[in-house]
């Protein structure tokens, strides 16, 4: 009885976050500071539009664009038909895709099919997902078996003590002491196949060195500037007084630009990074190319895009987001993504201020 009212209570929260992603103000408020990143216009690109080449290489695998669909909410009503939709949209296009959560499966492996999606993107990179705090209560054995049970070719770990502690007491972990030595023993026992993701409030450069130090290969910063999920669990709370800490907190985090360009300057070429947090457009995600990224990554605008039009729907916001990417890439004269890298670039306004805080301000990558 126990296991089945806890299953029952993963899924309701998990469908009322979807649905208040879905419906709800949860935009931070702050902004990611990408339209501080001006790429410089040239007006003699000598290019080709057909002959931009947009590949590149992750998790051992080519993709056409570099582009990722990262992790959403799981354990929710409709998980499993989001799961397979997106998938088949990110085989169709030729980019990741990774799953949400996957802790209701240690408890209810019965779910297991919400979640096995292979046969939905037999080429292509797929990846699990688990919360660092579940790291403290199961063994690498078994976060590998979750890994297995879903045959993905590695599994992001999401790092949400914002979100946590936002979430009642009977939901929410207020302990995060000792996550990064057992995020080293996971990243060992995957022999690198772990990507460390935040969930929308940013990594600082003192997070980022943390992660050098376990030799954390594949990075998503997650910055602050798409989905709050501060604002996420202040639509939600069962009380006044966590609403209004909800709203203290609704647009905490470190912004995404300046998350990229310190995991960069700091990791230097020692890691994948993947921007997300805000990735609503191709020159968004050229801006976070061009600014240390080696990916972006977006859900929320997946999520609507399923809701919309299904699977069509969110092949449709691919196909514009990889377009808009091509038109960026010819005016600023690069023809693949590692040109694309080096491109003439100017900080503005508060990302510059972010930047010179922190002695990061600078042109070209390191």
């Amino acid at each position: 009885m126990e296991n089945s009212v806890s299953k029952t209570l993963i899924t309701q929260r998990k469908s009322e976050h979807l649905k208040i992603v879905a419906h709800s103000d949860v935009v931070h408020g702050q902004g990611t500071l990408l339209e501080d990143i001006r790429l410089l216009h040239q007006s003699l690109p000598e290019l080709d539009l057909d002959e931009i080449d947009t590949s590149i290489e992750f998790f051992g695998k080519k993709l056409q664009a570099p582009l990722m669909i990262t992790s959403m909410t799981g354990g929710a009503e409709y998980a499993g038909k989001m799961n397979r939709a997106l998938a088949r949209a990110a085989q169709n296009q030729g980019i990741a895709f990774a799953v949400g959560s996957q802790r209701v499966m240690l408890r209810h492996p019965e779910v297991t099919a919400d979640f096995a999606v292979r046969e939905h993107i037999p080429d292509g990179v797929f990846l699990g997902n688990i919360g660092a705090v579940q790291l403290l209560e199961y063994s690498p054995n078994q976060i590998a078996g979750l890994i297995d049970a879903i045959e993905a070719d590695g599994i992001c770990v999401h790092l949400n003590a914002a979100q946590e502690l936002v979430q009642s007491e009977n939901e929410g972990h207020r302990n995060f002491r000792g996550i990064l030595d057992k995020l080293a023993r996971l990243i060992e026992h995957f022999k690198g196949r772990v990507l460390v993701k935040e969930t929308g409030a940013g990594m600082s450069p003192e997070t980022l060195s943390q992660l050098k130090t376990i030799g954390a290969q594949y990075i998503d910063v997650s910055g602050a500037g798409g989905t709050s999920w501060t604002k996420v669990e202040m639509h939600r709370a069962p009380d006044n007084q966590l609403k209004q800490i909800g709203r203290t907190f609704a647009d905490w985090g470190v912004p995404t630009a300046f998350s990229i360009i310190s995991a960069r300057n700091i990791l230097k070429d020692k890691a994948c990074l993947i921007a997300s947090g805000g990735i609503f457009s191709g020159l968004d995600v050229a801006r976070a190319i061009a600014a240390g990224a080696d990916l972006a990554g977006f859900a929320r605008t997946a999520l609507l895009a399923f809701l919309a039009e299904g699977t069509e729907g969110a092949i449709g916001l691919i196909e514009r987001i990889k377009k808009e990417l091509v038109r960026a890439m010819l005016l600023t004269g690069s023809k693949n993504i590692r040109t694309l890298r080096e491109v003439p670039r100017v900080y503005t306004a508060e990302l510059r201020n972010w930047l010179e805080a922190y002695d990061l301000f600078g042109g070209k990558r390191n």
